[in-house]
Parts: C-alpha cells; sequence; structure tokens
C-alpha cells in the first residue's frame, strides 16, 4: 500500500517569492549563511521548476521565515492544473498530512502548561470510554506517544474514509481499531498515527473540546491563521482554495480522503499560515499559544536511541544537518509531500508542500541543495539523551522497520518489505543500497558523512539498527522471505501433483479395474487433493487482491478479501480429516507409491498451514 512507504521518507520541494515589504535580513549566526531574498528567490527559480516538469508533479508552494517575519512565500505551477488554478501561499490550501501531529504535540504542551496533564504518568489515567491494556508492567505515557515509543504495531486498514458519513467518531475508532502493543514503552521508536490521535483525543478529555473546535480556537486563531483549517471536509468558505493533488504515474486527479484520526493528520493550511506557526515557536514569546519556557521544555530533546543519533524532541523530530540542530516534521497524504524545518540555532524555518505522489523525489533531491546553499556544514558536538539500548555489532540478516504490523493479516506487508544487511570481510556494512563504514565506538557513517547508524540490543531482547531516521528490527530466520519460498516451494511441488488423484480415480473407473483400497483411505486421498487444490487456488487469489485491490484496504477490508479468508478454514479442516482417514486407512491394499505421494501431500499442506498462521491468514484477523 501506498502509504507503507511514505512516512519514513524525508520530503521537501520548494518555490519562493519575495513577500510584500520584506524585512531588512539580519546578520547571520555563525555557521550559518545570510537567507536573502535575492538568494532565496535564486535559488529556487533554478532548481524547483524543472524538477517539479521532471517529476510530473503540477506545482509546489513554500515559505520561509527568518526571524519573527516570513521573508518569502511563493508558489510554483498549478495548484489545480484542470481548472488553471496556479499556487498561491496566502490562498492554496494543501493537506500538511502528519505535520499537523506538531499542532497536536503543540497542544499536549499547552495542557501540561495548564496542569491538566502529566507527560509521565499512565495514559489511562485520562481515558474513561476504553483503557490501554496492560500488556507490559511499564504504562504508555503522554511523553511516550510524543517520542513515538508506545510500542504500538502499525495499523493501514480503515484509517481513511471516502465520505464524512463514512467517518467513525474518534473514540470510537481508538477504542475498536487499538493496534496491539509489540514492545514494552519507551524502548524503541516507532511512528505510530495511532499514539498520535490518542494524544489527541486525551487534550480533547481533558479540555472539554473536539479536536476541530480545539485547534481552531487555541492555535489558529491565537496566531492568525484565518486560511487553514482541521476540519474535514474542508468548510465552504476555504474549500474552493483547496489544492487539487494527483498521482504522478497514473496523472489521474486523487479524490479527497477523510483521515479516521484526525489528531495524526486532518489539517489543512497554506504556506503563509504554516510560517505563522513556525514564527510561534521559534519566538514564542507573544505568540499566545506557548510560554517561553514551555516552548523550551517542547524543543528539548527527549528521547533518543543513542545520544549520536537522531531522536526526537517532544513530538518534533530532532536530526542532524550539516553539523546543525532541526526540528522538523514531513507528511504524505492524498498525493501531498510536505515538510516543516526549523533550524534553531540559524533562526530559520521552512515550509514547502507539493501536489503530486513525485514530490517525494522532487523535494528529497533538493533538501541537501537547501541545506549546502543556507545552512552550510559545521562542526557541532552531538546532541545527548538518554539512550535505552546498548550499543553491539553488526549482524547480517534481513531487518525490517520497527514500524510494522504483527497481530493482523497487514502483517504480509513485512514479507515483502525486509532490507538486507551484509558485513564484507573488511567489515564494510552494506545496507538500503548504501555502503557504511566503522567510525569508532559503534558509530557506522556513509562515505559523504550524510548518515549515521548503529546496531543495538534493545532491552525487549530484540536486534536493532538504530539511524538519524527510523529503526530497523532484525528479522528471526521464519520470517524471512528466502525461508517462506522455501516453505511455499515445499506445498506448491506436491500440490501440484494433487491432480494425479482424481485422474488416476477416473482412469481406474473408465478401465472398470476393482477398488482395492478402502473407503477410508480414498476419502483420505481426496481430502489431501482437495485441500492442496484449494491452497493453491488461495495464494493465486490471495495474490489478485493484494494487488488488484491494495488501495480498497485504506478504508476497509475489501468484502472479496474476507470471503478469501474462509479458505484457509476449509483448508485446515480438509487437511485434518484427511490426516486422520490416512493413519485409519494407512494398513489397507494402497501401493508404496501411493502412500508416498499421500505422506508428502500432507506435508506439503503442513508446510502452507505454518505459512497462513504466520501470517494472520486464518481467523479472520483484521
Amino acid at each position: 500500500m501506498r502509504l507503507l512507504r511514505l512516512l519514513p521518507s524525508l520530503l521537501v520541494g520548494f518555490g519562493v517569492v519575495l513577500a510584500s515589504g520584506p524585512p531588512a535580513s539580519a546578520a547571520p549566526a555563525p555557521g550559518c549563511a545570510t537567507a536573502t531574498p535575492a538568494a532565496l528567490a535564486d535559488f529556487f527559480d533554478r532548481e524547483l521548476p524543472d524538477r517539479l516538469r521532471h517529476d510530473r508533479v503540477p506545482g509546489a508552494v513554500v515559505s520561509v521565515v527568518s526571524g519573527r517575519d516570513t521573508v518569502f512565500a511563493k508558489g510554483y505551477g498549478m495548484a489545480d492544473a484542470e481548472h488553471g488554478v496556479a499556487f498561491s501561499p496566502s490562498r492554496s490550501l494543501v493537506r500538511i498530512a502528519s505535520i499537523t501531529k506538531l499542532f497536536t504535540w503543540t497542544a499536549v504542551m499547552q495542557q501540561v502548561e495548564a496542569g491538566r496533564l502529566d507527560l509521565d504518568v499512565d495514559v489511562n489515567r485520562y481515558l474513561k470510554a476504553f483503557k490501554i491494556p496492560a500488556t507490559f508492567p511499564k504504562p504508555v505515557t503522554l511523553r511516550d506517544l510524543m517520542d513515538h515509543t508506545a510500542g504500538f504495531e502499525e495499523r493501514i486498514i480503515g484509517t481513511a474514509a471516502r465520505t464524512a458519513a463514512d467517518m467513525p467518531a474518534l473514540e470510537e475508532f481508538l477504542a475498536d481499531d487499538m493496534p496491539a502493543r509489540i514492545r514494552p514503552p519507551g524502548e524503541v521508536a516507532a511512528y505510530s498515527n495511532y499514539g498520535a490521535a490518542l494524544a489527541g483525543y486525551i487534550v480533547g478529555q481533558v479540555s472539554g473540546e473536539s479536536y476541530e473546535d480545539y485547534v481552531r480556537r487555541h492555535l489558529l486563531d491565537p496566531l492568525g491563521m484565518t486560511h487553514s483549517t482541521a476540519a474535514q471536509p474542508v468548510p465552504a468558505g476555504l474549500a474552493r482554495d483547496l489544492a487539487s493533488s494527483v498521482d504522478s504515474d497514473e496523472r489521474e486527479h486523487i479524490p479527497f480522503e477523510f483521515d479516521t484520526l484526525p489528531p495524526d493528520g486532518s489539517i489543512s493550511a497554506t504556506a503563509d499560515d504554516m510560517a505563522k506557526f513556525m514564527i510561534a515557536h521559534l519566538h514564542p514569546h507573544g505568540s499566545g499559544i506557548l510560554t517561553d519556557a514551555t516552548a523550551e521544555r517542547m524543543h528539548t530533546r527527549s528521547f533518543a536511541a543513542d545520544p549520536r543519533l537522531g531522536g526526537f524532541a517532544h513530538g518534533f523530530m530532532d536530526r542532524p544537518m550539516n553539523g546543525h540542530r532541526v526540528l522538523m516534521h514531513d507528511g504524505s497524504w492524498e498525493g501531498f509531500e510536505s515538510v516543516l524545518v526549523m533550524v534553531p540555532d540559524c533562526d530559520l524555518g521552512l515550509f514547502v508542500s507539493a501536489n503530486g505522489t513525485g514530490g517525494i523525489e522532487s523535494v528529497t533531491d533538493l533538501m541537501p541543495k537547501f541545506f549546502d546553499r543556507f545552512v552550510p556544514e559545521q562542526h557541532a558536538p552531538a546532541p545527548t539523551a538518554a539512550g535505552s539500548s546498548s550499543v553491539t555489532g553488526p549482524r547480517a540478516g534481513f531487518y525490517l522497520p520497527a514500524r510494522h504490523n504483527e497481530s493482523t493479516v497487514e502483517k504480509l506487508n513485512t514479507l515483502l518489505g525486509p532490507v538486507r544487511l551484509t558485513v564484507g570481510d573488511d567489515g564494510v556494512v552494506h545496507f538500503k543500497g548504501k555502503d557504511w563504514t566503522a567510525h569508532g565506538d559503534g558509530v557506522y557513517r556513509l562515505a559523504d558523512g550524510s548518515d549515521r547508524l548503529m546496531f543495538l540490543d534493545g532491552a525487549d531482547g530484540r536486534r536493532y539498527v538504530a539511524t538519524d531516521g527510523p529503526a530497523y528490527q532484525l528479522m528471526s530466520p521464519d520470517e524471512t522471505l528466502p525461508v517462506n519460498l522455501v516453505v511455499l516451494l515445499v506445498f506448491a511441488v506436491p500440490a501440484l501433483t494433487a491432480l494425479a488423484v482424481p485422474i488416476a480415480a477416473l482412469v481406474r473407473g473408465l478401465r472398470h479395474r476393482p477398488v482395492t483400497t478402502s473407503g477410508t483411505w480414498r476419502l483420505g486421498r481426496g481430502l489431501a487433493a482437495g485441500a492442496a487444490g484449494l491452497g493453491v487456488a488461495f495464494l493465486v487469489g490471495l495474490t489478485a487482491v493484494v494487488l488488484g485491490e491494495s488501495g480498497e484496504f485504506l478504508y476497509a477490508v475489501p468484502a472479496n478479501f474476507r470471503l478469501l479468508l474462509a479458505v484457509p478454514i476449509v483448508i485446515l479442516a480438509a487437511a485434518t480429516g484427511a490426516i486422520a482417514c490416512t493413519i485409519r486407512g494407512w494398513r489397507g491394499n494402497a501401493g508404496l507409491l501411493a502412500r508416498i505421494h499421500q505422506v508428502t501431500l500432507l506435508a506439503g499442506i503442513a508446510a502452507l498451514v505454518w505459512f497462513l498462521w504466520q501470517w494472520n491468514l486464518i481467523g479472520w484477523q483484521f
């Protein structure tokens, strides 16, 4: 599914113009370049348009802040190509997706400031209609939610709706579609939309306001973000200015999709309004949303797997770039690719959004160029934060993102998504298509020094690769693709010979040969052949449904997939009957080849059942 590859990506796409009456640029801080209007315009005018055309993206919009001012804002290309509407930084609304979480985390800190919330107590204290189960001794806290260390698995099914009528109440969705807790809290960061939505719901519980109303009254209105909203659908007065997004590969318009977890991604905003939000965080005094002390606390690093790696600062992604500390968040939804970046020591902020899925490539290409030009490389000490895992050496194997599913049919996504890691004789680690070399104390770096990784033994007993971005978890051998392909081969080879059973019976009947085997034995043979045939049909059907209707899972489990999952139950029942009949009829007059074939067929079916159980395909586990 498209969303599985979105959030770990670094997304940027730029376009800038001089705002009316631009302020004079202050002298840059040490290690920072002067982001003048002319320099910014020259950079984006040179770099952005050709890249957008290459990636088939209709347009992009950007705002840049320096100090307390919006120094640039410009749109490039079309906000709505079908109707010829150009991008406007002041009018064009874009879906900022997961950047919405920064508003949610700011709301949490407002309530902490007001004394209604505590970041370090069990979140169940604030929940009345449902509770987070005590899967592990340590409870989930708001700090865990902000750091994405609550330990929830990933869930994608049902996280979008096509119409307002299909939208569940937030409380209902959080209670009924709660993801499993798969690791102790506070140990490993694994990005969680559910966790952010839970935090937004808790803000509503203690404030007595819905998420939409709270954001409007306590964030948008105080900041003067008059052309932004958390409402779904976008209110009529703003809807005419909502930008249209496209699938860059198919060149098709992507319709408005409702986020069923609004606090994780519902906000639509203009680039000008997002500039106001950045200024409020860079200069909170007088902003009306946070005090200086609370903002400083929020911007303080709160988690990192190791102090030398990137981490989180109370919901902000805390990343090193060119030796500077960067507070950021990205977001991708409905074809919009957006990013918000703040560089506190340069007093610089950038928001950009592109309205095509190809914007992933466009903005990823532009980010390092922007930093090299306006936030040049400097030597800086590594940030500090308490890590909860121990450094160890590299171990070859297959690694999957720490953000994954284990308890439902969505676990199947992990089968094709792992990354192989190898270690050369010279100690060089090959991971994600790149070579990483040791730089002492367990740190591995790329040749250009742009990214780092470390190998950690987690307190949960698992081995991890921690990077400046997402973490990866070492897979057990039975979860890897090579092992599972062997298992399927063990099933497929004898299964394809199962057709010989009814053919042999037909030939025997046509030739009027006497039946020498017992009815029990023949029933066992028929049940085994039937189970094998159903297994082949199921695997073919599973492939067809997943490939053909992958987008439907975002809204709900497709009806044909639900029906398909009845087949494994039939296979299991038929296999059980086949085993029982084979044992009872074993002493009959069956020939040696028939017996060998039957045992081989049952062994293959057992391999299939193991595969189905391993990937939660038995029992409607949604």
